[in-house]
């Protein structure tokens, strides 16, 4: 319950939200990759940094929040970093919803598994895609505007699954799963541990092909975890669409908070975007 209380007072302190967001199990049945019974979440706060940090993801699930104007019918699936080890819920996930409703988008907030189960995240984003696109009439989207916006470990998440839509991963178990788990575009802001090898090479795990969608990159050219630009590489390679940014200073982890020089100039830009390849204006 202490848990509970403590989120609640933090987001009316910081009017982060007017309204109750819809939530939903990703998988009320057998969840795949996952040892043990589910278990309730871990929540904390960190005062210094005004962060929540969630943790012992067990029973992943989704919080939707539907537009504060005019929805423009796009989704876009949130997922926040942690470093796989917990989520930034409210740095890099419910404060993004906040903007992207006054957007007019409904904002999707992913509590995906951590810590350290990589596997099983991919498989809740995609799942969450699948959900959304399965609910498209009842939250009023389009089925072909599902997108994804992930930061640090989160991106990393969202770069997986803008690339291994393809890959059979479960067996079909209900209506949901027999859907298509690509996202139509993907954001990744100051996106986590893209890069391996002296050579700096995109890792294994983001094959990026001629059917990955757009995609739209920021990061601060003083980022400790590095500029990841074998995906620009890559993604020029096969001739998909992309728009990247570095800018001098900002460092990582920033979300949008103010003040922070990265922070404010990423939305402003990645709006632009999303209004053009979505036919916004």
């Amino acid at each position: 319950m202490k848990r509970f209380v403590l989120i609640f007072c933090l987001l009316i302190g910081s009017k982060v939200y007017a309204q109750k967001p819809i939530t939903l199990k990703l998988w009320p049945n057998e969840i795949p990759n996952q040892k043990g019974n589910r278990v309730a979440f871990k929540s904390t706060l960190d005062s210094s940094k005004n962060l929540i940090k969630i943790t012992e993801v067990t029973d992943p699930l989704i919080e939707i929040y539907s537009p504060k104007v005019k929805t423009n019918k796009a989704a876009i699936i949130i997922s926040p970093g942690g470093g796989q080890k917990f989520l930034a819920w409210n740095l890099e996930g419910t404060e993004i919803a906040s903007w992207l409703t006054n957007l007019g988008y409904t904002a999707v907030v992913l509590q995906y598994r951590v810590p350290n189960n990589q596997i099983g995240s991919v498989k809740d984003l995609q799942r969450a895609i699948k959900t959304m696109r399965f609910n498209a009439a009842k939250f009023n989207i389009d089925t072909n505007k599902i997108g994804v916006i992930g930061f640090s470990a989160g991106g990393n998440l969202s770069a997986r699954a803008a690339t291994n839509f393809k890959l059979k991963t479960e067996d079909v178990t209900d209506e949901i799963d027999k859907l298509s788990s690509r996202p139509d575009f993907a954001l990744l802001i100051y996106p986590g541990s893209m890069s391996t090898g002296v050579d700096r090479h995109l890792i294994a795990g983001i094959p990026v092909d001629i059917d990955t969608p757009p995609v739209f990159i920021f990061v601060a050219s003083d980022d400790p975890y590095n500029i990841p630009f074998s995906m620009g590489l890559e993604l020029r390679k096969n001739k998909i669409p992309f728009e990247f940014h570095i800018t001098p200073k900002g460092g990582h982890g920033y979300g949008l908070r103010k003040g922070n020089p990265a922070a404010e100039a990423w939305p402003s830009l990645a709006q632009n975007w999303l209004n053009s390849i979505l036919n916004l204006n």
